[in-house]
């Protein structure tokens, strides 16, 4: 039953002491303030990093050719790579379940035009599985199938901004767009989480590009992702075993660093995966050193308010009240302090974040947040502290007889 006079008594006890109350709630607010602050900015350099690393598929591999810097099994330094269609499917049958989707990309620059608007554009040619490489999203249409690669059908998936720019309102679909002199019909448009230069591009399928523009099957580099399943080390692994292979295969030199190039994003994420956990176990201390330093502060500021109200207690013991009632006020006082002084200091940290979060973009600290649930525990177990802190000392005076109490000095 809610006990009208017991609140009544709290607020007063609060009021006619301020300094003391505001003293105990600082500590509190303080302690939230800057464990949120630094989850947020904890926060905002993981966004970085995620940024950094776009919305490509974060197992991916991508395999460039380039000229041989020495000479190997009888051939000359300065020989030029040159991948072939075959080169895919050699890598598919040799690797295995180890590959989850490959492609190969032919790229070229193209002017784009429809209906009077024109514009310049970056071509790829790519085989259906590049959508899931590259993490592109369709809004209308379709994406290159099977069926294209088979027809080389002159068909092109083009990006967003393409849309907008060359069709205006117009629905896209259908229509014929002309790149560089050829015509290509529209069968789709995607959008894509990177950004406006990854929906300047168009898509078509990489037999029709190495029909058209060269009647051969010559392929510019190859994208692949690795088995998800794999670890950062069997990831590292693969890449090594893979390079060997295409060397192999092409009479280059195992010391050669140039002629084929494999940039393996495992290697990227597994210095990421450091950064960000030194980073994870600096802010975890400090953050926690924080509320530590909090509950310490408030524990003290406990104490020594039940010591302070020692003669108080006392005399609400000579006047008939029991030790349970004499802990409840004290409790009761404790928490909602810690409770009000905490979501305060919430306010004011997601605040802060809020305010310099647009600022910090400068630092590389990208918007800067904290979860509710992580400052909502801290609160609590701020609250749970100031509850214990005050529950031990006003127990041990709540069984101190009248007498003792009203002389305590």
């Amino acid at each position: 039953m809610f006990d009208l006079d017991l609140w009544r008594e709290i607020f007063q006890s609060i009021n006619m002491n301020r300094t003391r109350s505001l003293l105990s709630g600082f500590t509190v607010s303080f302690a939230i303030l800057l464990f949120a602050i630094l989850f947020g900015i904890a926060n905002g350099l993981q966004n970085t990093f995620e940024e950094a690393f776009g919305t490509d598929a974060n197992n991916s591999i991508v395999i460039f050719p380039g000229k041989t810097t020495k000479a190997h099994n009888g051939l000359q330094a300065g020989r030029q790579i040159q991948f072939k269609s075959e080169d895919r499917e050699f890598i598919k049958d040799k690797f295995g379940d180890k590959v989850e989707y490959i492609t190969s990309k032919v790229n070229k620059n193209v002017t784009a035009s429809y209906d009077g608007a024109k514009n310049n554009y970056q071509l790829r040619a790519v085989h259906p599985e590049y959508m899931f490489i590259e993490n592109n999203k369709i809004s209308q249409g379709r994406y290159i199938n099977q069926n294209d690669l088979n027809n080389k059908s002159k068909n092109a998936v083009i990006g967003r901004i393409i849309n907008d720019e060359l069709f205006f309102k117009e629905n896209a679909i259908g229509k014929y767009i002309n790149l560089s002199g050829i015509s290509y019909k529209v069968v789709g448009v995607f959008t894509d989480d990177e950004g406006d230069n990854e929906e300047r591009v168009i898509y078509i399928p990489i037999t029709t590009a190495q029909f058209v523009y060269g009647n051969n099957d010559f392929i510019d580099f190859m994208h692949l992702t690795y088995n998800p399943e794999m670890n950062s080390n069997q990831a590292l692994t693969f890449g090594t075993t893979l390079t060997k292979s295409l060397k192999e295969r092409f009479s280059v030199a195992r010391s050669d660093q140039r002629a084929i190039r494999v940039q393996n994003m495992a290697q990227a994420t597994t210095q990421v995966d450091i950064m960000t956990s030194g980073l994870t176990v600096i802010i975890l201390v400090i953050g926690f050193g924080t509320l530590i330093a909090g509950i310490v502060g408030i524990s003290n500021i406990m104490i020594f308010i039940v010591k302070e109200r020692t003669k108080e207690i006392g005399i609400r013991k000579a006047l008939g009240a029991s030790p349970k009632s004499i802990i409840s006020i004290i409790l009761i006082e404790s928490i909602l302090i810690t409770t009000i002084a905490g979501y305060l200091g919430l306010l004011i940290g997601v605040g802060v974040l809020e305010l310099v979060g647009p600022s910090l973009e400068v630092y590389f600290i990208k918007d800067p947040s904290v979860s509710n649930n992580l400052v909502f525990g801290a609160t609590m177990t701020l609250i749970i502290a100031g509850a214990i802190a005050g529950y031990l000392p006003a127990k041990k005076a709540s069984r101190i007889k009248p007498i003792v109490a009203l002389r305590n000095d």
